[in-house]
């Protein structure tokens, strides 16, 4: 298929409202806008454009009422294949199909008219999206109501404050009452309290069955919203799955590690492991392991917890400088145990063993729900407390205590030694969801933390007239 592609069509299953078949977006990059018109005017035969692959052969289906994230580090193509689904790109290859009337997210007010009041930009952009007049009429109480930026609505765009602007543009995208709804990053727009109202609609759309496609960095809502993860990277897609597995696939492409092994060896039956596993990643996806190599991971790690249970599903990784030898968490009497009672104070306690001179190696823990999404944390460079250099065969055990104000249920724990090493940041070991811990609570309040509220009343006696 040609740049000139047809826009998306609707001639897939009802089962499938986006189909995504071998997408390929390749642009042209040229040194100087004249050689752009040399070609353009037939004027050179020489090639004078590099080529960008955005998208490479990307391929993958979203369901009638599934709720899909992607995910991907700056540069991997996301925020491309949705503006190819909703035809503001073409492909250079590949095919897109839709099934139901979209609206879309994107790049808010990009259809609006400066010089229009917001009004006339409500009539407009409605036009755009295929609503006839009597259709806009019966939704514009909501887009203003939504909106609610008061007589605003009658002043041309161009005296609107940003803030003023992107929520007209996002009250008329999500009250036009879509059947798939298309989300680029646009959730947090506005104050607090306008980001809330988002939140609240976009959940109503998930409560309503509405098919939803969602590009985030806020990993938090891509592991509390969605059914599904696609994950991209350099314009290949690398996998897709479960929302919490893809997210921690994703943080080990943040710091380069997504084609290494996950192993930090010591011995030579475990580099040997190592090795294997190396070879065998060569040719599979993202993440993917022999199981030999997983066993041999598993054993490793069997003794980081000592006496507390080991999650098996826990993902380790890191390029070896260190690596964390023992986790555990102890309560306010000392006891070593995964249970912990709300709002009494308990010990987090880490041992990392140093492979090479390290200048100052930063540890960390964080808390997550059984979602995957990330509740809190710290490490020692936040907590204002350095460590100092480290030297090989060193071994440092480093504390953290604290309160536990966690609602009470269940979370994982994860752990990682990162730092500086020769002025670039390093991941020398990480161990993600390593540790089961319970909060028991006889009082859990909104949320997941609790306030802590100390309350007091007064009485008051209002005498008759």
């Amino acid at each position: 298929m040609s740049e000139n592609a047809t826009q998306p069509v609707s001639t897939v299953s009802d089962e499938v409202a986006i189909r995504v078949s071998h997408i390929t977006k390749i642009y042209k990059l040229y040194d100087k806008p004249s050689d752009r018109l040399k070609e353009a005017l037939g004027f050179s035969k020489k090639k004078r454009y590099k080529e960008l692959k955005a998208l490479d052969d990307v391929s993958f289906d979203v369901h009638r009422g599934e709720t899909v994230g992607i995910i991907g580090t700056n540069g991997s193509g996301k925020s491309t294949i949705l503006k190819i689904i909703t035809g503001v790109l073409s492909q250079t290859s590949g095919e897109i199909q839709v099934n139901g009337r979209i609206s879309a997210l994107l790049e808010l007010g990009a259809g609006f008219n400066m010089e229009y009041t917001g009004i006339e930009n409500v009539y407009l952009n409605g036009t755009m999206m295929g609503f006839s007049r009597e259709e806009i009429d019966k939704r514009m109480d909501d887009i203003l109501s939504f909106a609610d930026i008061g007589d605003f609505v009658n002043q041309p765009c161009k005296t609107y404050s940003s803030g003023m602007f992107v929520r007209l543009a996002f009250a008329v995208a999500i009250n036009i009452d879509p059947e798939i709804l298309i989300v680029d990053e646009a959730l947090s727009v506005g104050d607090v309290f306008f980001q809330a109202k988002c939140y609240h609609k976009f959940e109503e759309f998930k409560k309503q069955g509405k098919t939803i496609l969602f590009v985030s960095h806020d990993l938090s809502s891509i592991a509390k919203y969605c059914d599904r993860v696609i994950l991209l990277n350099k314009g290949v897609k690398r996998n897709e799955g479960k929302p919490k597995e893809m997210v921690d696939l994703y943080k080990k492409l943040m710091v380069n590690l997504g084609d290494q092994p996950l192993p930090v060896s010591d011995d030579k039956e475990d580099e040997e492991a190592e090795d294997a596993s190396a070879a065998d990643l060569k040719d599979k996806k993202l993440g993917a392991v022999d199981v030999k190599t997983q066993e041999k991971l598993q054993r490793q790690a069997k003794s980081v917890t000592g006496i507390l249970p080991k999650n098996p599903n826990t993902i380790e990784y890191g390029e070896g400088q260190a690596k964390i030898v023992k986790v555990t968490t102890i309560d306010e009497n000392g006891n070593i145990t995964n249970s912990i009672e709300k709002g009494s104070y308990f010990t987090i306690r880490m041992e990392v063993h140093f492979t090479q001179d390290l200048e100052e190696p930063i540890f960390a823990y964080t808390f997550k729900n059984l979602k995957g999404t990330e509740i809190c944390g710290t490490n020692t460079m936040y907590e204002n407390t350095p460590i100092g250099a480290a030297h090989a065969g060193e071994t440092i055990e480093v504390e953290f205590r604290q309160r536990m104000d966690l609602q009470g249920g269940e979370y994982l724990m994860s752990f990682g030694s990162t730092g500086y090493h020769k002025g670039e940041f390093r991941v020398f070991h990480r161990l993600y969801d390593v540790l089961n811990v319970t909060v028991v609570s006889s009082k859990n309040t909104v949320g997941f933390f609790d306030m802590n509220s100390e309350v007091t009343f007064t009485r008051k006696n209002t005498e008759e007239n």
